[in-house]
């Protein structure tokens, strides 16, 4: 199909577009970006489209991302994405704001009942019976000049995208719209919530299992690892592998040679920072018992597997009644959460994570699903 494309590759020209765009009711965004090897993601192409026409904007050449920025966090214009965690932090690194209201067709695919975690490309075809070419999603977004194909594939994707919110929203009533527009809220909270470097730890694999000696460890080594990912701009697992943090904080090595025997520790990690990591376990295991962390809280117990599927009905049942997918209703560590709070015995607790929309419907039937588990028979 013959899209109309028009290029912004200065300020100024996109300064005028931000203006013209904050008059209309959304704009469709997308972003093609290149993390082969960094920690943060580097802008190779952002897309906008308010359902007419292709405008692609050139990262590599402007400087002043302002008035973009206004735009994204305007709140009369709808910002429409496509499964866009990695998205918002292109836009979030690129020009220091994220995009508000924010709909998230993937999201609207599952609570229509469509599909849940749909690709854009299957998305298309089921909405708008378009079946879009094979993506250059693997292409370098860096080099220049881009090629047709490049540039046809990204006009093509967001001009689509503007099309599919339009259908999407006939279909939505409004009450599921507002539920769209409140997980968009979610993911832009969620993405500013970021964890600091000192509580990465708990993150780690299997931390539960160390003792809070062990766990002042840890907390140093990830806290490291966090800051020096950031730092040099490179994946955290070229820093430090995550499966060497466990036996690291363990066996807590004490010279170069003990460091290298460390299941999963690669050799160049040895080379330019053993000494380092050497004296972060000597620093950390030398605290004395008042700065260890506490204990982490052990994963649920496998008896706790069936009351786990009970607490999923809720939401499944719920679900059915309102014709969403029954993954968008209750996420697991959501109701994790909710067991650890008062598990075997009670009193259980809403977990902050259950929020908005879900809390109102669900959070009273999930603590008396609990409170009928605990009866007598």
């Amino acid at each position: 199909m013959a899209i109309d494309i028009l290029w912004i590759r200065d300020d100024a020209t996109l300064a005028q577009h931000c203006t013209a765009w904050r008059k209309l009711p959304f704009v469709a965004l997308d972003t093609e970006f290149m993390r082969v090897d960094t920690f943060y993601p580097i802008a190779g192409l952002l897309q906008v489209s308010e359902g007419e026409r292709a405008y692609l904007i050139d990262p590599l050449l402007i400087d002043d991302w302002s008035a973009f920025a206004e735009l994204l966090r305007d709140p009369a214009v709808v910002k429409v994405l496509h499964a866009c965690s990695e998205d918002l932090e292109v836009l979030l690194r690129l020009t220091g704001s994220l995009p508000a209201p924010l709909f998230d067709s993937q999201l609207a695919a599952g609570y229509l009942n469509l599909g849940f975690s749909m690709g854009y490309s299957r998305l298309v075809q089921a909405v708008l019976a378009i079946e879009l070419p094979k993506g250059e999603t693997r292409s370098d977004w860096l080099q220049r000049p881009l090629s047709e194909t490049q540039v046809s594939y990204a006009a093509e994707d967001v001009l689509h995208l503007a099309h599919l919110y339009l259908r999407l929203q006939e279909r939505l009533p409004a009450e599921k719209n507002a539920w769209v527009l409140e997980d968009g809220a979610e993911l832009v909270a969620a993405l500013g919530r970021e964890i600091a470097p000192e509580d990465a730890y708990r993150e780690a694999k299997l931390a539960w299992k160390l003792s809070r000696a062990q766990l002042a460890v840890l907390r140093a080594l990830c806290a490291w690892r966090e800051r020096q990912a950031r730092a040099r701009n490179q994946p955290r697992n070229r820093i430090l592998r995550e499966h060497a943090l466990w036996p690291l904080a363990r066996s807590q090595p004490s010279d170069l040679v003990s460091l290298a025997r460390i299941e999963d520790m690669h050799p160049k990690t040895v080379r330019q920072d053993g000494e380092t990591i050497l004296q972060l376990i000597r620093d950390a295991a030398a605290l004395p018992a008042s700065e260890w962390p506490p204990a982490l809280p052990e994963p649920l117990p496998l008896e706790a597997t069936g009351l786990l599927k009970k607490l999923r009905a809720v939401g499944q049942r719920e679900g059915e009644r309102l014709g969403i997918a029954p993954e968008l209703m209750l996420r697991k560590k959501t109701l994790e959460a909710l067991l650890k709070s008062g598990y075997p015995d009670g009193p259980y607790h809403l977990p902050e994570s259950l929020r908005g929309w879900r809390r109102e419907l669900m959070g009273q039937a999930l603590l008396d699903c609990l409170a009928a588990e605990g009866e007598p028979a």
